[in-house]
């Protein structure tokens, strides 16, 4: 959770990390199909609404930027496709494309997360508190359904179209097919 300038800093870093930004691309504007800035703006936005609303300031300089954030953060949103909550992701995240990616506000999700379009991170009906959580270092594939009180473990790799509804709490593990299965085995 980021709640100060220094976490709020560490944060952007490995985001821009992950993303493949370096400080001196200059030449990026030239190449603009390489980095996709409309999601850095979006994940530099979801970290600012972060560090903004954890930090207990209260002063009334601190609501309006809060305020205008948070107006930015819901237009990229909007104009991304993306229903990210703030606080979910760890640092280090990684969007590898636009469209449509729904994450539930509950959801912890570690360091180091890759996630493709068209994801979706929820609870099973009727039971809202009952949400994923998901380990450091986790690719999500294209398409992937991640729902329940489910734990996915550290190293995981989620397949294209996967849908996960057990918990796998072997490292390092591949999730591929409809339901989940794991190296030819299903998941208890």
């Amino acid at each position: 959770m980021i709640d100060s300038l220094e976490k709020y800093n560490y944060y952007l870093q490995e985001d821009r990390k992950a993303l493949g930004i370096t400080k001196n691309t200059l030449l990026m504007f030239l190449n603009p199909f390489e980095i996709d800035f409309e999601i850095y703006k979006f994940q530099r936005a979801l970290r600012k609404c972060e560090y903004l609303y954890n930090s207990k300031n209260s002063s009334f300089i601190w609501k309006v930027r809060k305020f205008i954030a948070a107006t930015r953060f819901k237009r990229l949103s909007c104009k991304l496709g993306f229903t990210i909550n703030p606080n979910c992701f760890g640092p280090g995240l990684r969007i590898a494309h636009r469209g449509t990616i729904v994450v539930n506000g509950g959801c912890v999700i570690g360091a180091n997360c890759t996630i493709n379009a068209c994801v979706n991170i929820g609870a099973n009906p009727g039971s809202p508190e009952l949400v994923p959580q998901i380990g450091d270092n986790v690719y999500i594939g294209p398409g992937a359904k991640l729902f329940g009180g489910i734990f996915i473990a550290n190293g995981c790799t989620i397949g294209a179209n996967a849908v996960v509804n057990k918990s796998c709490k072997v490292i390092n593990t591949i999730l591929v097919g409809v339901p989940a299965i794991e190296k030819g085995v299903k998941i208890f």
